[in-house]
């Protein structure tokens, strides 16, 4: 099993699922879809490669409180490792709602703080021994970048709906060997992930919903992808992160990009027919299986 360390991004969300978006005017709306759940993108990414085969541990902030117990009880799964900083904020708590075409408005209704008072040197035990580091977006995480450069680590990150000059995201564009990204809020997505690779990264993939993904290579090389399209939609939560994690899964294999992003479309298609940010029945033989019946 490979080990892998993640760190950021935890939540409890209340999930509320309609048909259509509601046009903006007062309404009552008696019938929808409600759940409440985990969400998160660390822990999405975590559960999933937790179970295709990644021995992970996942660091991210929940507060003492009823909603900490709840996430902490979601994240009690085999080869997962959860470490846990208690926020004086709170636990971060999420209302997303959800549309058939797996469109999603996330509401924040309580936010995690963006600079908690964290030993971040006690990570290096796991940074050491891990072949890959994951580091997402929440504000905290900045700070554990410096100390993956002094372990000599390469640093993937997730830049989600990055639009291209937001200077949050810098630090991150910065540290990271690996960078995902969606096109939702960014039209010149393919000059940027150009940009990059002439930095010195060793790869950018943007996803773009239901019109699969692309991949930019070191070599110059452009790799689009479509989405499985017999993958019936449930629910959107968490599928770019599935996606990170199967395309992880195959790179760890040492199997070419264009099988890894392949790998990346099966898992996110698993995780739209679930509400939950990762199907329940995803392991390692069941993407295995689909992928022979897929291609």
């Amino acid at each position: 099993m490979k080990n892998i360390f993640i760190i950021g991004g935890a939540s409890f969300n209340s999930v509320i699922t309609l048909d259509e978006f509601p046009k903006p005017e007062p309404m009552t709306i008696h019938n929808c879809h409600f759940n409440e759940t985990i969400g998160n993108t660390g822990a999405g990414k975590a559960m999933s490669l937790s179970q295709i085969g990644f021995n992970t541990t996942f660091h991210a902030l929940i507060g003492d409180d009823s909603y900490g117990e709840k996430v902490t009880s979601f994240l009690q799964k085999p080869n997962l490792n959860f470490i846990a900083d208690i926020d004086p904020k709170g636990t971060e708590r999420h209302l997303n709602i959800m549309n058939s075409k797996g469109e999603r408005i996330s509401i924040f209704t309580n936010s995690s703080s963006d600079n908690p008072n964290i030993d971040y040197h006690k990570f290096k035990k796991e940074l050491k021994s891990c072949e890959y580091v994951v580091v997402n977006i929440a504000n905290y995480c900045r700070n554990i970048l410096p100390i993956c450069k002094s372990l000599d680590k390469e640093v993937w990150t997730d830049l989600h709906d990055y639009d291209g000059v937001n200077p949050y995201h810098q630090d991150f564009i910065n540290a990271s060997d690996y960078i995902f990204l969606s096109s939702d809020n960014f039209k010149d997505y393919k000059n940027f992930m150009k940009e990059q690779i002439e930095n010195g990264k060793k790869l950018v993939v943007c996803t773009h919903g239901k019109s699969g993904a692309t991949a930019f290579t070191q070599n110059k090389e452009w790799i689009e992808t479509p989405i499985l399209a017999n993958y019936s939609m449930i629910n959107a939560n968490g599928a770019g992160d599935a996606f990170f994690s199967g395309f992880l899964y195959g790179f760890s294999k040492g199997y070419p990009i264009k099988k890894c992003m392949k790998y990346g479309t099966i898992t996110a298609g698993l995780c739209i027919e679930s509400y939950l940010i990762t199907n329940l029945n995803l392991n390692e033989n069941y993407i295995e299986n689909e992928y022979q019946n897929h291609f």
